[in-house]
């Protein structure tokens, strides 16, 4: 099933769900993932294996982190060749002073934000949808 494409459907439909804890993001060396955790969000660079997990576990396990963040998801299922949802998510917690790191699943887009801010952010994108759907003649739902 193909993803959405069209920016104003994406915007009314992403739905942005907050999950519940704290998540971080730690580096561990040659790739090696610690075992009992699950993290959410893998990312192969040079100086190591990025990991996105809960806080809980890398506490646990002694891991060191910079950045507590609130997970939200876009459940909207979005293309990933859309243009602009990232674009227009961005600029909503830009204007709000809130920083966002946007990792693309095959379905969805995830977006890590300051913990403190998460909320926040969440109703930013609620009203974002809202516009959207009004600026179309829709009604969000």
């Amino acid at each position: 099933m193909a993803g959405e494409t069209q920016l104003s459907a994406l915007l009314s439909g992403m739905r942005p769900e907050l999950h519940p804890g704290e998540y971080v993001f730690v580096s561990t060396p040659a790739g090696a993932i610690p075992d009992g955790v699950a993290p959410v969000v893998t990312v192969a660079e040079e100086e190591g294996l990025t990991l996105v997990l809960r806080r809980q576990d890398a506490d646990r396990l002694g891991l060191g982190y910079d950045y507590v963040a609130g997970w939200i998801t876009l459940r909207v299922h979005s293309s990933l060749e859309a243009v602009g949802l990232t674009a227009a998510v961005s600029a909503v917690l830009t204007r709000a002073g809130i920083s966002c790191n946007v990792v693309a699943g095959f379905y969805h887009d995830h977006l890590f934000v300051p913990y403190d801010s998460a909320a926040v952010a969440v109703q930013l994108l609620e009203g974002l949808a809202r516009e959207s759907c009004a600026g179309h003649g829709e009604t969000a739902g």
